[in-house]
């Protein structure tokens, strides 16, 4: 730090001048960066408020021991131990959350108050002009040295700040997922080391394998807990019906095919995951529809078929074997029908119409699957497993079957007359 030399006074030194001054100046400075930087004229808490004291008070009885050149000699150790106060005040700034703008301010602020002092001085003491404008040059040049420290110790501290914050936000994600669940108390502790506030509800969002899940200029909001390595990246998403279905959605929608899991309380977070990652395999597998965010809620009958995948293919309804024996032209709107039928209350009308036929082609098909299978399909204790078998069948048709081979696998070799 080089000071330029100054012209000298009318009596005695410009640090001899001054000198008497420092408190004054110290606490007009503090006074007004309280009121105008810091939005309080109140004394700030503890160690904050000494720190805020130290750095302006040896600021000033830097700048003024340091007036002119032979009184500049050997004082670089302590423009080092300068600089070091403003590059711990800019890391406790950034520890307190405080804007880096604010100490910024705070030496402009400073800065003005000094230049209105010295122009006082100046006509009080007679200065040449010189002397002031020098006076200037260097309380400036002075500012934005400290200005730079405090900028590197705040930009040092956010760093450090970052990869803790991250750390602990990888910790509170595992720890979400972790079976059995945390106990709130756990998790309330890792929640607050990672700055997260433990939500109502929550649920998973399965993402595709990468590269595509790894955003590319996207920022998601700072809440949702994401992970993106393989092989199944994930999003953590709090509260997600406070941020609505559609905002979820386009939230969603750049990282193509996602299952969206059913929105559960915290200690479900794993099982939501589970659903989302199962909802995305039927997509991947082209059951369910791709290229969008899908939700497991909207298919809740698919997937819970899904995972009895391995039974339904081998025990499937006996008096179903007729109708999974027919080509796949005549089987598919067959089985469909049912379906829905039996989804509709057994109402014909409602069934056409949700399936953009007409009532009696409806009735037909219901007449020509009671031929092929002897069955009314009104058991009650059969409903539920039946139509839980339908929804996989109609997603996902079987090979035909032709012949007795079927019926052999199945230990299934009664000959079977139409119409019985």
């Amino acid at each position: 730090m080089t000071y330029l030399p100054l012209a000298p006074p009318v009596s005695g030194t410009v640090s001899d001048l001054l000198r008497p001054h420092l408190h004054d100046a110290v606490e007009e400075i503090e006074h007004q960066v309280r009121i105008h930087v810091l939005g309080t004229g109140q004394p700030l808490d503890g160690d904050y408020e000494h720190m805020v004291h130290t750095v302006i008070s040896e600021t000033v009885a830097h700048f003024v021991d340091s007036l002119g050149r032979d009184e500049f000699r050997g004082r670089e150790p302590r423009a080092a131990e300068l600089r070091a106060l403003y590059t711990r005040l800019g890391a406790e700034a950034a520890i307190r959350g405080r804007s880096a703008d604010l100490l910024q301010s705070a030496l402009r602020l400073s800065g003005q108050i000094v230049c209105r002092r010295f122009i006082k001085d100046a006509y009080r003491f007679s200065w040449p002009r010189e002397t002031l404008a020098t006076l200037t040059d260097n309380l400036f040049e002075l500012l934005g040295r400290a200005a730079d420290a405090g900028a590197q110790g705040y930009a040092r501290q956010q760093g450090l700040m970052a990869s803790d914050r991250a750390h602990h936000r990888t910790r509170l994600r595992d720890l979400l997922l972790r079976e059995p669940p945390p106990a709130p108390d756990a998790l309330a502790a890792q929640a607050g080391a990672a700055g997260w506030a433990v939500p109502h509800t929550l649920t998973a969002v399965a993402l595709p394998p990468a590269p595509r899940a790894q955003p590319s200029g996207r920022v998601l909001p700072p809440d949702i807990l994401p992970n993106w390595d393989p092989p199944g990246p994930y999003l953590i998403v709090p509260d997600p019906d406070t941020l609505g279905r559609e905002r979820l959605h386009t939230l969603l929608a750049p990282f193509g095919s996602t299952g969206i899991g059913p929105t559960v309380p915290p200690s479900g977070a794993a099982a939501s995951l589970g659903w989302a990652r199962h909802t995305l395999l039927l997509v991947e597998r082209g059951i369910l529809p791709s290229g969008r965010p899908v939700r497991a809620s909207d298919h809740t009958a698919l997937l819970a078929a899904a995972r009895a995948e391995d039974l339904i293919g081998t025990t499937a309804s006996p008096f179903l074997n007729p109708l999974l024996a027919l080509p796949p032209a005549r089987r598919a709107p067959l089985l469909a029908t049912l379906l829905t039928y039996l989804e509709s209350g057994d109402n014909a009308v409602t069934t056409g119409r949700r399936l953009r036929v007409h009532e009696q082609t409806v009735r037909y098909r219901l007449r020509r699957i009671t031929e092929l299978t002897g069955h009314l399909f009104d058991d009650p204790a059969q409903r539920l497993d039946l139509m839980l078998t339908l929804t996989w069948l109609v997603h996902v048709p079987p090979a035909p079957r032709t012949g007795n081979a079927g019926r052999v696998a199945r230990g299934d070799t009664a000959p079977r007359t139409p119409g019985r």
